[in-house]
């Protein structure tokens, strides 16, 4: 009972470690840039063909796909902020949203007419299948792979935005952009970047994540809710507020999804409702 309990959180914590991972680049542009994105979850999959693509037509190896994945999304980011998002900065957030809400519709299309409509599968190395003992117990080698990357590239964000003088710059654009422009910051290149780094990230975690979420082109319409709810609980534009909301929303949608598998997802939506009137502004809102 006891390994079961311990399994079913291990496998929570590396669930809600990849939403987090994919998540976190919409925490920045809803959080710090002001903007809706409901298409984040589309350069998620784009990270996830990318990998697929190499994986199994190119034979490139599993880990090189990674930092290509990245590359790939956060130049697809980049492109797109500087045609049409950043049109729309000033927008209202429903103009904002049917925008976005139709890019992710014209990305599934995109993908079922260059990919077709099934799943990809994706063929992971030797060392990361199977199970690897840790403190006596058996864990999953991918999930732990997994959450060992999202440490690393959590503590890497953190440092980037609380600590160096881009950090630094993206706060003062948000907060005021006429007195950020004023002191001789370029607003303009400073969102640019910051929206190709929050794209980079779901692209690397949709190709980690095509072994433990699966990918098909309907991919940005079926989690988009959970990329919300991890931003909206957590609280936008904050690292450590997604982390916590992530790793909560995950536990508890694996653990509904073991112990009580005829409520389902339901689980999770439940826990929304009670963290949001505890916590109406999230989990750790953002600082002035």
């Amino acid at each position: 009972m006891l390994s079961n309990f311990i399994g079913v959180l291990f496998d929570g914590i590396a669930y809600g470690s990849l939403l987090f991972l994919i998540s976190v680049g919409l925490s920045v542009t809803m959080g710090l840039m002001n903007f809706i994105n409901l298409a984040h979850g589309a350069f998620a999959m784009v990270g996830g063909y990318v990998c697929a693509v190499l994986l199994n037509r190119a034979g490139m190896p599993f880990l090189l796909t990674l930092p290509i994945a990245f590359v790939a999304s956060a130049a697809v980011g980049l492109v797109l902020e500087r045609l049409l998002y950043r049109r729309l900065y000033q927008a209202s957030h429903l103009d904002q949203v049917l925008f976005s809400i139709g890019l992710t519709f014209m990305a599934v299309a995109a993908a079922t007419w260059l990919f077709g409509p099934s799943q990809q599968p994706v063929n992971l190395p030797d060392w990361l299948r199977g199970q690897v003992n840790l403190l006596g117990l058996d864990v999953g080698a991918y999930r732990l792979f997994l959450i060992g990357v999202v440490v690393a590239i959590t503590v890497a964000l953190g440092c980037l935005i609380e600590r160096t003088r881009f950090g630094a710059q993206i706060r003062a654009s948000v907060d005021n952009r006429q007195a950020a422009a004023g002191l001789g910051i370029n607003v303009s290149r400073v969102f640019s970047l910051t929206f190709a780094l929050g794209s980079g990230l779901a692209g690397l975690g949709g190709g980690l994540g095509i072994d433990l979420l699966g990918l098909d082109p309907t991919f940005p319409i079926k989690y988009i809710v959970y990329f919300l709810l991890v931003v909206v609980v957590g609280g936008a534009g904050t690292i450590r507020g997604p982390l916590f909301a992530a790793l909560i929303l995950g536990v508890f949608d694996v653990a509904g999804k073991y112990y009580v598998p005829g409520v389902g997802a339901f689980v999770i939506y439940g826990l929304m409702v009670v963290l949001l009137i505890l916590f109406p502004s999230g989990l750790i809102g953002r600082r002035g």
